[in-house]
């Protein structure tokens, strides 16, 4: 995984005496959704408004892509980071489409790259641009506003997006469609986002990783079924709350899920493997090398149209591309994979690209089921 934003000893203190951010050392993925959060003063927002030099830190270094950001001008700095916050801040004498032009026109693209590309962001978000590209911003609604002001962030293809409470002073309706707006938008466009909330239902639901803050230091920072699993201490116990930690005690762990998979080297036959897929009643083949290295996978449709030349193995036939988990993925996102595959199932890989495993249909419902018996016996 690449390093993108890196933290080193960061400290930032004000001339009264405060000490907003003491020594933190943090890091940011690359094409990763990392939420700041944390009580009123805990530092998340000073921490977010120094990515962007919006607040300077007394000391400490802070790095971008390996460049440090206080030898970059600020203003050239900013043009290359997106920046949403909670008051929108759309210019209220330009249109919808100059609001969201006015980065890449101020970094001098072409105008027809721009106008296209404001056009297919308009889309991105549900919204039609024949429709809002020539209104205000007081002709949409509060949503609407919001969902430009997201894109506006996206217009000039920064590598950092930072986004300070967009969504707190919307209705909830609109908020719960807006986060899920948002973490579609990043699988798609593999952003790295960073998102300071308040709101723990909202970290959980779009964080890869959720940073949670106080007094200026990190608390604890993990992946949301980490934190709901194993809080640090009592104070992360009691921002969670007692309702968000029974409900993550009866989500299961990735490998409460995983079954042995049946597995094939790419150099067999197709006959032989055929019969050995008989023999073990499957209709699909995880293909390994002898060190367990994972190639892809070959199911039974493809191997039967191949089937006539008998100079094929299975290498020569195997889906590269099809869908994988890590171990280091959710539960969560495991059920919702297995859920959408045309297959019915998914080969769990661990940081090595070895195999450790399968998710299937089959798998989840054992667990259930095995679950119902277990809280029936007590």
């Amino acid at each position: 995984m690449l390093l993108l934003i890196e933290f080193k000893n960061v400290t930032k203190k004000y001339e009264d005496g405060f000490v907003a951010i003491k020594n933190l050392n943090l890091t940011v993925h690359d094409h990763e959704l990392f939420v700041l959060i944390g009580p009123s003063g805990s530092g998340k927002t000073t921490t977010m408004k120094m990515m962007n030099r919006l607040i300077e830190p007394t000391s400490g270094e802070i790095f971008i892509n390996g460049e440090n950001i206080a030898k970059k001008n600020p203003v050239k700095l900013r043009r290359n980071i997106g920046y949403v916050i909670q008051q929108i801040g759309l210019m209220p004498h330009m249109t919808i489409r100059e609001n969201v032009a006015l980065v890449p026109k101020l970094k001098k693209w072409d105008e027809k790259r721009y106008m296209k590309k404001v056009d297919e962001l308009i889309e991105m978000v549900g919204l039609d641009p024949k429709e809002v590209g020539d209104r205000y911003p007081d002709e949409l609604s509060g949503g609407q506003q919001q969902r430009i002001g997201v894109i506006r962030a996206l217009a000039a293809d920064p590598e950092v997006i930072l986004m300070d409470e967009p969504f707190s002073a919307l209705d909830p309706i609109s908020r719960e469609q807006l986060q899920e707006e948002l973490t579609r938008l990043q699988q798609e466009l593999k952003k790295t986002i960073v998102f300071v909330t308040h709101d723990m239902d909202e970290a959980i639901k779009i964080g890869d990783r959720i940073c949670l803050m106080k007094d200026g230091e990190i608390v604890q920072l993990d992946r949301p079924e980490v934190i709901l699993r194993h809080p640090a201490n009592e104070f992360v116990r009691q921002f969670i709350g007692e309702e968000r930690l029974q409900d993550a005690s009866n989500i299961p762990d990735l490998e409460e899920l995983m079954i042995p998979p049946i597995t094939a080297y790419p150099t067999r036959g197709l006959a032989e493997a055929l019969k050995y897929m008989r023999n073990k009643r499957v209709d699909h083949l995880v293909i390994v090398d002898r060190y367990n290295q994972y190639y892809g996978v070959v199911n039974i449709w493809d191997m039967r149209k191949a089937y006539k030349d008998e100079q094929l193995h299975l290498i020569d036939i195997v889906q590269k591309d099809f869908p994988t988990l890590k171990t280091s993925d959710s539960p969560e996102k495991a059920l919702q994979m297995v859920n959408e595959s045309k297959t019915g199932f998914v080969p769990v890989l661990d940081e090595k690209n070895k195999v450790k495993g399968i998710i299937n249909r089959s798998s989840i419902v054992s667990y259930v089921v095995s679950q119902l018996a277990m809280n029936k016996g007590e």
